[in-house]
């Protein structure tokens, strides 16, 4: 129930305080009444520019027509009846498609769930189950999700696991690839193999799960050697490699997953996001013997591939399709590029532009150099953003990253908008 004489952001964040655990944070003190595409309009009428899309999720835009009519004609057919008792094609369809999207020469089968965590829990699971191995090697500065086992996998303390442990066993942490830090593919590489000498013998590796960038890490690129090199170290050991796209999928990067860039099929790949414009799906699509693995009844959750998301989800599809929008993605993330490359020429404190097609960020370091990072400048930034009308997110591990995440299909113009009250906010902080 709204109540309207309350309709401020003031007076809608001091019920928020007092109602809602203050675990649950709030990167903006913005309550949203309406979206469209990647505007988003406040209580007050006031109107803002969205690079944050949700993180990663509306790669389609906020509201976008032939989404929003595929979930109304859900609705009005069936809205649950839980996969595993009574199916319908709508899950399917899509898992047929997206099984002829994931990358490798091989046959795929993919599995629905909810969220991030879900499908990287069920790809672990998997993984222990086709091997019959139990341990995960991970990567420092990785995102993988705020379930015990996810956080465990997390390659990040504040703020996602403090206070949180213990967390489950059997979870080694290599180094992630980052040439600012002096971090080679040769040392990532060699930290992967000094966990299989040092903490745990090869033969009880289930699996590595590696983003191909990652996302609240920093936007840090795997360089393409390193996922190739990674990959023949898992044939040679038997282990299976995981890719988790859940932020990078969906045609953010610029193909549908960021792992056919790099020429590497892993065994795995996770999903969620952008995958369902707003609707919460994820999944776990991979080589169809490994995902046979788990016993009859042995995977699913009672909303797991929802018929509504699922319905949202071939949308999507038809949306990219039909706007060509992987092509629209690359052009984007070109122009971001040049654009923020532009502001790093102006500004000594943007160490560092980077990204992967319309995936890109800016790290504010001080005085440019990236072992000292600036994790203030970059909150004051997003801070200073949003009073100017512009949603921006900052992330990495020492928080001074501000990423974007604009919608595909937001225009030129918004996006160049958007870009101008970037770079005015960044000089009024400096």
């Amino acid at each position: 129930m709204q109540h309207q004489t309350e309709q401020t952001n003031a007076a809608l964040m001091a019920r928020r305080r007092a109602a809602i655990p203050r675990g649950v944070g709030q990167s903006h003190e913005v309550f949203i009444a309406r979206g469209l595409n990647a505007e988003v309009w406040d209580v007050e009428g006031k109107r803002y520019i969205d690079f944050a899309g949700g993180i990663a999720v509306l790669n389609t835009g906020h509201c976008r027509p032939e989404i929003m009519q595929a979930v109304k004609d859900q609705i009005d057919r069936y809205t649950h009846t839980c996969f595993q008792v009574l199916a319908y094609e709508p899950y399917v369809e899509l898992a047929e498609r997206i099984n002829a999207l994931a990358p490798g020469n091989f046959a795929k089968k993919t599995m629905f769930l909810t969220t991030g965590a879900e499908a990287v829990e069920n790809a672990i699971k998997i993984a222990r189950s086709y091997t019959k191995r139990s341990a995960v090697i991970a990567f420092t500065s990785g995102y993988h999700g705020r379930t015990l086992l996810t956080l465990g996998l997390t390659g990040k303390v504040a703020p996602y696991k403090t206070g949180f442990g213990p967390f489950p066993a059997e979870i080694f942490h290599a180094q992630f690839p980052n040439a600012a830090q002096g971090i080679s593919s040769d040392d990532a590489i060699a930290s992967v193999e000094s966990i299989l000498k040092n903490d745990v013998e090869a033969n009880r590796v289930a699996a590595i799960i590696v983003e191909p960038v990652q996302g609240e890490g920093g936007f840090n690129v795997a360089p393409f050697d390193f996922l190739q090199r990674l990959r023949a170290l898992c044939d040679q050991h038997g282990i299976l490699m995981i890719a988790d796209e859940i932020q990078t999928g969906a045609g953010r990067t610029g193909t549908w997953f960021a792992m056919e860039q790099s020429g590497v099929a892993p065994d795995m790949i996770t999903m969620a996001k952008s995958m369902a414009g707003g609707y919460p799906l994820s999944g776990v699509v991979g080589r169809a013997e490994v995902m046979d693995a788990p016993a009859a009844g042995g995977l699913g959750g009672t909303y797991a591939g929802s018929p509504i998301a699922c319905a949202a989800a071939l949308a999507v599809l038809d949306v990219f399709a039909k706007e060509n929008l992987l092509e629209r993605s690359r052009t984007l993330g070109a122009h971001l590029m040049s654009r923020l490359k532009a502001l790093a020429g102006q500004y000594p404190c943007v160490a560092d532009v980077r990204g992967m097609g319309a995936m890109v960020a800016i790290e504010l370091c001080k005085d440019g150099d990236a072992h000292q990072p600036n994790a203030e400048m970059a909150k004051a930034l997003a801070n200073e953003a949003t009073k100017r009308g512009l949603i921006l997110l900052t992330c990495g591990t020492y928080g001074n990253v501000v990423r974007i995440l604009v919608p595909l299909t937001a225009s030129d113009a918004i996006v160049d908008e958007g870009l101008s009250i970037m770079q005015a906010s960044l000089a009024a902080v400096q």
